[in-house]
């Protein structure tokens, strides 16, 4: 039987939908998602194995420029890395929209010598083909791509037509990854993205970026895990709204949390919260590598 398995790196600006179209690829949630850009800080491998193929996505956080904190030189720095060593490229970008990061993105993909894909998201916002189809053709003059599909991220019929297209260019060869793996990341490094996720969506425009959750117990009692986790802030201003009025915002980003992580581990889940402010973390290597920001 011929076996097809591949790196299929799903790159693009912040904010295009790449971590929502990379959960409707594997069917399941594993990268986080919110309505704010960079909330994709990492590059993470997302595995899915079926009888004669195996797809690995590689989920990368949006190219992007200013910001310059050495938060942001890693997460260009891992979003560049992604268009190395892999089989092909999905490059994701929306319907009647361009900017100078897409044009950045364009710079990358000049570079490489595998199949790309360019998907055109959010679709849905236009009804008329004729209003569709001048975009194309700006893209078609912009970049030669192997394809271009135009998609709907929600939409779980173009994500099975992605997936027919994809197997038209991914390598015949043995699976990368034990067919029992979802991703290359712990699951540690999950939950920890999965609080970082319901900060974002809770916290919205209150918050800035300079947040992060680090594991300190992650235990299997029994049938249940017990988990504890710090969310670093970067000033004390900032640590009142996570805790909230008499605590009330902490609490509910701990039941949001705790749902989603009982969801990902399949078991109960205690789950306890704490917020310690440490300054100038996201400006500091040393403190970003002890992170996880490696």
């Amino acid at each position: 039987m011929n076996f097809q398995s591949g790196y299929i790196a799903v790159v693009g600006r912040p904010n295009v939908g790449k971590s929502t179209l990379v959960n409707e690829l594997i069917g399941q949630k594993l990268s986080i998602t919110s309505h704010r850009p960079q909330t994709t800080r990492h590059r993470i491998n997302a595995i899915d194995t079926q009888e004669n193929h195996q797809m690995v996505f590689v989920d990368t956080p949006g190219i992007h420029i200013g910001n310059n904190k050495a938060i942001n030189s890693y997460m260009n720095k891992a979003a560049s890395s992604s268009f190395a060593d892999v089989d092909m490229i999905i490059w994701l970008v929306e319907i009647f929209k361009w900017t100078k990061e897409d044009a950045r993105v364009l710079e990358h993909l000049g570079k490489v010598d595998i199949p790309v894909i360019i998907c055109v998201n959010k679709i849905d916002k236009s009804s008329s083909v004729d209003k569709i189809l001048p975009y194309l053709e700006m893209l078609g003059e912009k970049f030669q791509a192997n394809e271009v599909f135009p998609l709907s991220a929600f939409d779980r019929s173009h994500t099975k037509q992605l997936r027919s297209l994809i197997l038209k260019y991914l390598p015949e060869q043995d699976p990368i990854y034990d067919e029992d793996y979802i991703t290359d990341r712990s699951q540690k490094f999950v939950v920890s993205e999965f609080i970082r996720e319901k900060l974002m969506r809770n916290l919205s425009n209150e918050l800035p970026y300079d947040i992060t959750v680090e594991i300190e117990k992650f235990e299997l009692d029994g049938k249940m895990y017990r988990i504890a986790a710090r969310i670093f802030v970067d000033k004390a201003s900032q640590k009142s709204i996570v805790i909230g009025h008499k605590g009330e915002m902490l609490k509910k980003i701990g039941q949001d949390s705790r749902i989603t992580i009982e969801g990902f581990l399949e078991a109960k889940v205690f789950l306890e919260l704490w917020v310690k402010v440490r300054q100038g973390w996201s400006d500091d290597k040393r403190a970003l590598a002890s992170l996880g920001y490696d």
